[in-house]
């Protein structure tokens, strides 16, 4: 299966909630930082919700 890089480009500071906890769930601690997961819609979900926080390239 495809895999996706994601990294954080924007702070969460003044982000609601879900959105800080969506992108601890994903691993993501700094901007900058970066993990590679399975291209799923469990994934991909996860990512529409934080999209303005996030680049997504494909591995």
């Amino acid at each position: 299966m495809a895999q996706v890089k994601i990294t954080l480009i924007r702070s969460v500071a003044g982000t609601l909630p879900n959105q800080r906890k969506t992108v601890k769930a994903l691993g993501l601690k700094r901007i900058n930082s970066y993990v590679v997961k399975e291209d799923n819609p469990v994934f991909r979900g996860m990512i529409n919700v934080i999209h303005h926080l996030v680049k997504v390239e494909e591995v």
